[in-house]
This record gives structure tokens, C-alpha cells and sequence, in this order.
């Protein structure tokens, strides 16, 4: 039990600190933005024609305006310094972020707001004298509300979190039916958001901390296509237009992948001891997530999902539910890093390899460590997406470690008696024979 007398202290002083940084760092900023746009002789607007449709309730400006008392409120909820400085960290990227596309690239509001009277009217008159037509995409006050609501979200339960959800989402609504901003803005807005969440995770380092430029030529290679890609997509979208607009989704998911190969390392999915991802990978890597579950199926259509390497060992693809589990598995060695897993066992374990990237020696005998470990418990069924080469290269390793191959090249025999389709390239071999030659503990 935590001793009272030696629990942290809310960190009052650095959260005023915080919020007079944030305060004076967010109207300099947001007035210089607005300034520069207002001296360009045109700034485009990106609407669609069925927001002609979009309705005008002015008492949504009390809503939108509640958005300034929970951002500055937030920060006293806090109950650590760590959790304090993470918050505003999310806080502060997203108003960088902004700020910065909305000097770079700034985008006009079309709506007029009709002629409004009492207090709502003096509210929005008063919006108006700081909130200039510009400053559109992507939408801060929708980047603060996801920081806001994730925050928030970790302090509430029951009735109070479902009255949370209600309430940021008429914050949301709010956004258009106040006429401050058109549709786009709303995705751009979210994507930002949830991007400041991922960057600087609640119970880990910032991603920028594993951040290093890879010399490994594969990942760099990969991360080239996955940009290649990405830019592909962003040229489609910003030719064409319209709809196509949300292929910038599928843009963004693969810059995020091809800076995790480039520059990041596995952990950057944020995959948990659980087994899932964190809500920010998912809502960021959504298009390309959809695309790996389907890529995983394509290629295991015609294979078996699993295999019996050796008694008590099973190899194969990522599980979707118990349901495609090998009957009498207790425990699951997952090494898939892009996509969750879902498929409940008494026992779990995470060990997280980039995919088509050569697995390096250390994390190799820590799974194979992790088998030995769970054989001892029964069955166990180690998995990657498709149960072809990073679970390949797990067994392999374990096979080697534990005595019963004395290198790569017979390993990889007997899991090919299971599964031919197993594919271990040259590197990956080079690894594994690396640790034969090891000496083994007596």
C-alpha cells in the first residue's frame, strides 16, 4: 500500500506555469496566423455544396465556447508531473502543428453567420472580434477536443464519462453549426489530434525517444515504398478533389509507417501487453491497418492457419478470436507489431518485429526464452500476420537455443515439414546461426 506521506503532490505551480505558457503561446500565435492570411490577396476554401445544408444554432456557441474552460481546467486535473507534462506536450504540438499549416497553407471560411441577437449573439460577436475567417484546416479547436477528451476520459467513469461523451460531442457538432468552420477541417483536425496522442503516449517514452535514422537498407527500402505510396495517394487526392479528399487518410497512415521503418522501431504502434493497440494508432493507421488484416488473409487463404512445429509448439498466422486458436493453446507468443490481437489465453505475451525486417539477435533469444518458458505451463502458438517469417524465425531460434537444431538451415526443415510456405531470408538465417555458434549455458 502507497504510503500517503510520500505520494506525489498535484503539481499546481507547473500546471499554472503550463497554462500561462500555452495561453500566451496560443493568442500570439493564432492572431500572427490570421494577420498573415489576411494580407494574402486570396486564401481558397475547401467546402463541399451539401454544407449549404449544414444549419446555424447559434446556442451551439455555448458549447463551443466551453472547449476554453475545460482546456484550462485540464491541466489542474492532473495528478502527477509526469502526466501534467505529457498533456501539455499533446497541447503544445497541436497548436505548433496548426499554427504552422495555417501560415503554410491557410484556408477561408464561406458560411455567413446570419445576423444574431441576445447572449448568443454577444457571444459570437465577441468570438468574432478575436476568431477571424481563417485558421480553418486542420481544426485546433477539434485537435484540442480529441487531447481534452482522451484526457478527461482517464478521470471519469460511469454516468460522468457517458455526460463527457455527450457534451464533447456537441463541442464537436458545434464547429459547424456556429459557422467557424467547414467539413474538412474536422478530419484534418482529428487526425492532428490524435497524432499529438500517439507522439507523446501516456504510459511510455515520447515516440521521439526510440527516434534514430535506421541503417538497415531493407527498412530503409520499405520506408521508401511506404512513402512512395503515401505521396501517390496525396497527389490523387489533391488533383482530383472532393470525396477523393479522404484519401489524404491513407496518406497520412503510410507517412506514419514509413517514418516507423525509416526512423522509429516497432514500439511506435503501440502495441500493449494486452495485445491491442493504443485508440491513437488505431484512428491514425486505420486505412493501413484495414489493409495488413486484409493483405494477412489474402496470402493465408489457401494455407493452413496453423501448424504443429513440435509437440507443444504451434506456428501460424495472427488469431482473429479464440475460434482459430489450436485447441488445448494456454499461452500466445505474438510477434506481429501492426495489428492487435484479439484471441483471449490464459497467457500472453507481446514481442513486437517490424514486418519483412530481419529480427536481431537479442530479441531472438528473448522469445526464445519466452517458449521455453511457456512449454513448461502447455501448448503454446507463437504468431505473426500471415505465420510465415517473424514466427518462423521465433520457433527457429527456440529450436536452435533449446538443442533440437544446430543451426538455421536444419531449424528451418523441421518447421517446413509443417509449413513449406515458411520464408526466412538470408539475413535472418545469418542471425540464427549466430546463435548456434553461441555457447549454451550448463
Amino acid at each position: 500500500m502507497t504510503n500517503n506521506l510520500t505520494a506525489e503532490p498535484r503539481p499546481w505551480r507547473r500546471a499554472a506555469l503550463w497554462l500561462l505558457l500555452l495561453g500566451a503561446l496560443f493568442f500570439s500565435s493564432y492572431n500572427a496566423a490570421n494577420w498573415l492570411a489576411s494580407q494574402r490577396a486570396q486564401v481558397p476554401s475547401i467546402v463541399f455544396a451539401w454544407e449549404s445544408w449544414v444549419p446555424y444554432w447559434p446556442w451551439t456557441i455555448v458549447p463551443y465556447w466551453s472547449i476554453d474552460v475545460f482546456y484550462a481546467v485540464s491541466l489542474f486535473v492532473c495528478a502527477t508531473r509526469r502526466e501534467l507534462d505529457t498533456h501539455s506536450r499533446r497541447l503544445l504540438a497541436a497548436q505548433l502543428i496548426s499554427i504552422t499549416i495555417f501560415i503554410i497553407a491557410p484556408l477561408r471560411c464561406t458560411f455567413v453567420r446570419p445576423e444574431t441577437t441576445g447572449l448568443f449573439g454577444t457571444m459570437l460577436d465577441a468570438l468574432l472580434l478575436f476568431d477571424k475567417p481563417f485558421n480553418q484546416a486542420p481544426a485546433l479547436h477539434i485537435s484540442l477536443l480529441v487531447i481534452l477528451w482522451v484526457h478527461y476520459a482517464k478521470h471519469l467513469a460511469g454516468a460522468w464519462r457517458w455526460l463527457l461523451h455527450g457534451w464533447f460531442a456537441l463541442i464537436g457538432v458545434s464547429v459547424l453549426t456556429t459557422y467557424q468552420h467547414h467539413f474538412f477541417d474536422i478530419p484534418t483536425g482529428l487526425w492532428t489530434g490524435w497524432f499529438c496522442v500517439w507522439l507523446f503516449p501516456t504510459d511510455a517514452k515520447p515516440v521521439s525517444a526510440t527516434a534514430r535514422l535506421t541503417r538497415d537498407g531493407r527498412r530503409l527500402q520499405l520506408a521508401s515504398r511506404y512513402l512512395a505510396g503515401a505521396l501517390l495517394f496525396g497527389l490523387v487526392a489533391t488533383y482530383v478533389g472532393g470525396w477523393a479528399l479522404w484519401l489524404l487518410w491513407i496518406t497520412g497512415a503510410l507517412l506514419l509507417v514509413s517514418l516507423i521503418y525509416a526512423v522509429l522501431d516497432a514500439s511506435a504502434f503501440q502495441k500493449n501487453a494486452a495485445g491491442d493497440l493504443s485508440a491513437a494508432s488505431r484512428w491514425l493507421l486505420a486505412p493501413y491497418l484495414l489493409g495488413a488484416w486484409l493483405n494477412s488473409r489474402w496470402w493465408t487463404r489457401h494455407t493452413g492457419a496453423y501448424s504443429a512445429i513440435t509437440p507443444g509448439v504451434w506456428m501460424g498466422r495472427l488469431p482473429r478470436n479464440a475460434a482459430e486458436l489450436p485447441r488445448g493453446v494456454g499461452h500466445i507468443i505474438d510477434l506481429c507489431a501492426e495489428l492487435p490481437c484479439r484471441a483471449p489465453a490464459p497467457g500472453y505475451a507481446a514481442a513486437p518485429a517490424l514486418d519483412l525486417v530481419t529480427i536481431g539477435a537479442r530479441q531472438l533469444k528473448a522469445v526464445a526464452a519466452q517458449i521455453a518458458e511457456a512449454l513448461l505451463k502447455g501448448p503454446v502458438y507463437v504468431c505473426c500476420a500471415l505465420g510465415y517469417s517473424r514466427s518462423a524465425a521465433a520457433v527457429a531460434a527456440w529450436l536452435i537455443v533449446s538443442g533440437r537444431a544446430p543451426g538455421s538451415r536444419e531449424a528451418l526443415a523441421q518447421i517446413r515439414v509443417a509449413r513449406p510456405w515458411t520464408v526466412l531470408t538470408g539475413a535472418q538465417c545469418d542471425v540464427l546461426d549466430g546463435l548456434a555458434r553461441e555457447p549454451r549455458g550448463g
